[in-house]
């Protein structure tokens, strides 16, 4: 059964607290915790020191990617403390340039393909080279960033066919043209179906959405039908 969760960063912003008061009576068991901003860790930090997050069995949290490029080793040991606790940390490869540090995480690191803005990640060759540089490293697959950068859902198929053993989390939504992220639409459903069935059952689900309370039930199951596996027929 695979969990399905929100990313606080998309209900919320950096608000952990009111994006776990969104959750309230909405039937998630995975959470993802998102600091895209350095100065965000210590607020999360805070968080994490008092917030009961026991109903998840999955929780990962999305590293910064707004730091400097002689701050791989700083923004990694900030990381470390979320690591011990097993969760997983969520990585964008275009902001690194120093692997070492981040080698230290081993299948703690998730690794996340890009969208179109960016220079590496984005297809399953450029994804290629940078496990090259982190072996131990695992993936994160974006789906939405995969059909923003190719509509066709083929570079989407390319990636999973080649990191489907390597594939622990998904992030999924809709990247527009801006990429910038939007709810789960019919249209985008009917596209990530056509690569679903490539991706195991058991892989959670986090939802990039910003979605607003009364609509979080509702891109719940938009969610669970994109990755509906006896739906995949039905994507044509």
């Amino acid at each position: 059964m695979r969990p399905f969760g929100f990313s606080t960063g998309a209900l919320a912003l950096s608000d952990f607290d009111q994006a776990l008061k969104m959750l309230d009576g909405i039937n998630v068991d995975a959470i993802e915790l998102s600091a895209l901003r350095i100065r965000e860790l210590p607020g999360l930090l805070d968080f994490v020191g008092r917030a009961d997050l026991d109903r998840f069995s999955h929780i990962s949290v999305h590293a910064p990617t707004d730091y400097g490029a002689d701050q791989d080793a700083v923004v990694a040991e900030k990381l470390a403390f979320f690591a011990e606790k097993g969760w997983p940390i969520v990585a964008h490869p275009d902001v690194i340039r120093d692997f070492a540090p981040w080698r230290h995480f081993g299948p703690l690191l998730f690794i996340e393909n890009m969208d179109k803005r960016k220079p590496v990640g984005r297809t399953a060759e450029e994804l290629e080279r940078i496990f090259e540089s982190l072996p131990n490293a695992k993936m994160c697959f974006d789906i939405a960033h995969a059909r923003q950068v190719d509509t066709s859902m083929t570079e989407a198929y390319r990636i999973v066919k080649a990191f489907r053993g390597m594939i622990e989390q998904i992030h999924i939504s809709v990247v527009n043209t801006s990429s910038k992220h939007d709810i789960i639409s019919f249209n985008a459903a009917h596209s990530f179906r056509t690569v679903a069935f490539l991706i195991p059952r058991t892989v959670p689900a986090i939802l990039e959405t910003p979605a607003k309370q009364e609509q979080l039930k509702e891109q719940l199951e938009m969610a669970a039908s994109s990755l509906d596996v006896t739906l995949a027929g039905q994507a044509g």
